[in-house]
């Protein structure tokens, strides 16, 4: 499951150190590629409401090999587009397809014993983030040498593949709730009305991944110009070094398993907040540059993990619908994000960036703090 989520994620991070090629190949301005780069998220944003929901419902290896094949028709897709209306379009499909992550990271949690469900959300949520980093170096080095449409077709020939071998490993799942898609949506309204640590966990991670998503879509631009003068093969590469996110994954969720995890949560939005600090101030020389964004990944895992920990443990049959929840508003704000973060590129370049990406950190910080006052720890 860990390898299955990496892989798929990986969709959705393959276009970033590639957006200069493409806005080149289309004739495509900041703001253009800046929707280009949006539409990924949002489109998984939109999975999460459609298809998340029906992993309450439906039996989920069928329903997980049948996005999978959809996701290799869309990246497909994107290799082959001939206009920018074309290239949008299966940018959108890519980030709805890749949405059943979001089925198979719960489904990993129901098969582990309770007292484990945290450390096995670690372990696949590390091979989810292995995903992110070896998608932006594979796609950077690649697209180098050969393109950037050699790299979605190649993925798409890695969906087809993983559709196979997913259909004859996973286990059958057998659905625990009997409602139909609107009834089911609809149930989800009294979750996020009675649960408290729901309504925080939301609120923190949405913020906290806008400023993440933003700050991988402007580092690219970034790197490619003065001091650094990077190609999509050095900016691809350059993404490894948050490797450090993915062997904090299991510890983050050892820790919520043990302690709970509101402080832990805590901790990850300080972090975040002096990553931004060190960026802004460090992030022209290498070394700033590196311990900058080594805080920022840790961050985002520590309260990705915890969070996502903390809302499985709530109510066990609904877990599909938490998360839908969870992830919906998680990649809409991405997607906001990554768009937001083009236009203060455009308009006041890397402090510009820093310095929303600061101001957001500071209020996911101080709101997050906030809601959960009168939240049990959990």
């Amino acid at each position: 499951m860990a390898a299955s989520v990496g892989a798929i994620v990986a969709n959705i991070y393959y276009s970033q150190p590639l957006l200069p090629d493409i806005a080149r190949t289309f004739g495509l301005s900041a703001t253009g590629i800046g929707v280009f780069a949006m539409l990924n998220p949002a489109g998984a944003g939109l999975g999460q409401l459609l298809f998340v929901p029906l992993g309450d419902i439906r039996e989920r290896r069928g329903m997980i090999t049948v996005m999978i094949l959809g996701a290799a028709v869309a990246l497909a897709l994107t290799a082959t587009a001939r206009n920018t209306g074309w290239l949008m379009a299966s940018a959108l499909l890519v980030g709805m397809t890749a949405s059943i992550n979001h089925v198979i990271i719960p489904f990993a949690a129901q098969l582990a014993p309770p007292a484990q469900r945290g450390r096995a959300v670690g372990i696949v949520i590390s091979g989810l983030l292995i995903g992110v980093l070896v998608a932006r170096t594979f796609s950077g080095y690649l697209g180098a040498l050969f393109g950037w449409r050699i790299v979605f077709a190649t993925a798409s020939v890695f969906m087809l593949v993983l559709a196979v071998l997913l259909r004859s490993s996973l286990p059958k799942s057998v659905p625990t709730v009997k409602l139909s898609w609107p009834k089911l949506i609809a149930s989800a309204v009294p979750l996020w009305r009675e649960l408290p640590v729901l309504r925080e966990a939301v609120f923190t991670s949405a913020l906290m991944f806008a400023v993440f998503s933003g700050f991988w879509t402007a580092m690219v631009f970034f790197v490619e110009g003065p001091p650094y003068n990077f190609t999509s093969r050095g900016a691809g590469l350059f993404s490894l070094i948050g490797a450090t996110g993915a062997l904090i994954a299991p510890f983050a969720g050892r820790v919520a398993d043990r302690r709970g995890g509101r402080s832990s949560v805590l901790v990850g939005m300080v972090a975040m907040l002096v990553s931004f600090v060190v960026l802004g101030l460090l992030g022209a020389r290498l070394w700033g540059l590196i311990v900058g964004v080594i805080l920022l990944d840790l961050a985002m895992q520590i309260c990705h993990v915890t969070n996502q920990t903390r809302i499985y443990a709530l109510v066990p049959e609904a877990r599909s619908r938490l998360n839908m929840i969870y992830m919906t508003a998680t990649f809409s704000c991405g997607s906001l994000g990554s768009y937001m973060s083009t236009y203060w590129w455009h308009r006041s370049g890397w402090w510009g960036v820093c310095g929303f990406s600061l101001v957001i950190s500071g209020i996911a910080l101080i709101g997050g703090w906030r809601l959960g006052k009168g939240v049990q720890p959990s």
